[in-house]
């Protein structure tokens, strides 16, 4: 069934023209992955679609009673709302008593477990990640997602991944994980130059299409030239009689004439810009931080190598920008040292590039960094150096404030790279970067003359990249494995205890899909189902209750830890018993979709 159908969009922004009579449509059961340069116009396209924007030309149709829900970049948030309220908002009132096992259930798997807070007290990464639960849980036949798995950690992109995967309705998002774009979506559509390609595939086969599509290009494009050229000789010969047969020649090579193939995609362009660096880098000797009660890094030791490829995984908030700016000497650490040798210079890549000056030109930006850089080319200017990485003239002389999310981070990037460093540490550099800079700067990187450290949820990127995984636990240490991300996760499931009876029934149960055509509960299973509302109501009673008294015994100490202790554990075994929620109504779904086929 069609849903919704875009025709002849287009838009432009001044003299840009992002749009140029865009058609396509989305049909049930679709998960479309958007792809292209920042800055051609994606996130422009899932405004259009989600009527944030209106085209400057063109429709959008949707199919009688099609919902479409969208999470831009950038949410907005009710004000005074919240975590629950705002994640129950799209939803209609008479529906959100039944929904909200569900909206606890998905803000547990994002690290969200103070339903109540309000959401001005939230972080910016917290904030966005309620977003995207609101997202998830809103019923709509169309989901248009911007960027979803920024700002979340691995196992969230993991737990994300498995569940739109299994989503019931269409879905249209844009994202740079290729892990994620080749798990999950079964069309690519691709911009460029104001155009629309599509393909009916995941990443994976994308790439394959797309090299054929360029070479099929390439071949027409040789054969109009061999035409054209032999036309040419035929009317540079000159006519020797006037006929309509000759005639239609000259007619055929004005045509021939007027085609344009574009062969030319826009590359991203990284020259190797590094320093001299000595024997001594960066030694890190037993540090340690913490943050009041909570220990971050417990006694962390390692001497940085010239050709080290790290990348740092952890949950969110774990520690691990922390310690990249120990790292990087910008913050001290509460016991132990950090030393860098003389000839260390550090090129730090941030989450946010918030110290750019939005009026400043962005020429100017890059001119006030460096004039001009040494490359393997020989001196190359600032300006120069920016149509490497894609900006064009009427770009360079652009406000910072007008460029796209994607393209500031661009051109944070070169700043960085323009000041020669020779240790690079990124905190998060995947984050709104597009598919082809990633591609570029892991390339770039391999061929780095220097120590490179990341901070990274991009799966891909890191078996791109590191050669070494440091790993957060729980305890404030950090586990250290060679390999990119995937040898981690290997190693990990090696090392993991054996099976208990219990784990292995349950994984059976789990397992339900593959091993019978004929899905039902099993007896056990039946009463969990039917009892499991009043065992997750009793227990959020009980919650409430110990924070009523933690109120009273404020000036209890002891009564205090006792307390806290009980509510910690109270809510573990919510956030398990809301996921073991969400699976029975899953399976009662199907059962229930089975039934009636």
């Amino acid at each position: 069934m069609l849903l919704l159908t875009a025709d002849k969009i287009s838009k432009s922004y001044s003299e840009k023209t992002l749009l140029k009579d865009i058609c396509f449509s989305i049909s049930e059961g679709e998960k479309l992955g958007v792809i292209g340069v920042n800055g051609t116009g994606k996130s422009t396209l899932l405004k259009i679609i989600a009527g944030v924007e209106a085209p400057d030309s063109g429709d959008i149709t949707k199919a009688g009673g099609v919902r479409v829900g969208y999470l831009p970049q950038n949410p907005e948030f009710i004000e005074g709302a919240t975590v629950l309220e705002q994640t129950l908002h799209g939803i209609a009132q008479q529906q959100r008593e039944g929904k909200q096992y569900e909206c606890k259930a998905i803000l547990n798997k994002l690290g969200i477990t103070d339903f109540d807070k309000p959401m001005e007290q939230l972080s910016g990464g917290q904030k966005r990640r309620v977003a995207l639960a609101s997202a998830l849980v809103t019923p709509v036949e169309v989901l248009l997602l911007d960027e979803p798995t920024n700002h979340i950690d691995n196992d969230m992109v993991d737990w994300l991944e498995d569940f739109l995967a299994r989503y019931k309705g269409a879905l249209l998002m844009v994202t740079h994980d290729r892990y994620f774009l080749d798990r999950v979506t079964n069309r690519i559509v691709e911009l460029q130059g104001g155009s629309l390609y599509g393909y009916q595939a995941n990443y994976s086969k994308y790439l394959e299409m797309k090299a054929e599509r360029e070479d099929m290009l390439a071949a027409s494009e040789r054969k109009r030239q061999a035409l054209l050229k032999k036309e040419l000789e035929w009317i540079q010969r000159g006519a020797r009689a006037r006929s309509t047969k000759q005639q239609f020649r000259v007619n055929r090579f004005a045509e021939l004439s007027a085609q344009k193939v574009d062969l030319t995609e826009d590359k991203l362009e990284m020259s190797s810009m590094s320093s001299r660096l000595g024997k001594k880098i960066i030694e890190i000797d037993n540090i340690t931080k913490a943050y009041g009660d909570r220990t971050l890094i417990s006694g962390f030791s390692y001497n940085l190598l010239r050709d080290d490829r790290i990348g740092i995984i952890g949950e969110n908030g774990c520690g691990k920008s922390t310690l990249l700016k120990m790292i990087g000497g910008m913050l001290p650490p509460d016991s132990g040292s950090v030393d860098i040798g003389d000839t260390v210079r550090i090129g730090y890549f941030a989450q946010e590039c918030d110290e750019m000056n939005p009026s400043l030109r962005a020429i100017d930006y890059i001119k006030d960094i460096s004039a001009e850089v040494q490359t393997p080319e020989g001196t190359l200017t600032a300006s120069q150096m920016m149509e490497k990485f894609l900006f064009t003239s009427d770009l360079q002389y652009t406000a910072i404030g007008r460029l796209s999310g994607g393209e500031r981070r661009r051109l944070y990037l070169l700043g960085i790279l323009m000041q020669a460093p020779n240790i690079l540490l990124f905190d998060e550099p995947t984050n709104d970067l597009d598919i082809q800079t990633l591609t570029i700067l892991e390339d770039y990187l391999e061929g780095f003359a220097g120590a490179v450290i990341v901070v990274s949820h991009d799966r891909y990127f890191l078996d791109k990249v590191a050669t070494r995984i440091f790993a957060f636990e729980p305890d404030g240490g950090i586990c250290g494995s060679m390999g990119g991300y995937s040898d981690y996760l290997a190693q990990r499931e090696e090392q993991a205890e054996p099976e208990t009876e219990r784990d292995t029934q349950q994984k059976s149960k789990d397992s339900w899909k593959t091993k019978s055509d004929k899905l039902k509960f099993t007896y056990k299973e039946q009463r969990e189902y039917d009892a499991i509302d009043d065992v997750i109501a009793k227990l959020e009673e009980r919650i409430d209750g110990v924070e009523k008294e933690l109120v009273k015994e404020a000036s209890n100490f002891e009564r205090l830890q006792e307390l806290m202790e009980q509510k910690t554990a109270l809510e573990a075994e919510l956030a398990a018993q809301m996921e073991r929620w969400v699976y029975l109504s899953d399976l009662a779904e199907r059962i229930e979709a089975q039934n009636q086929a």
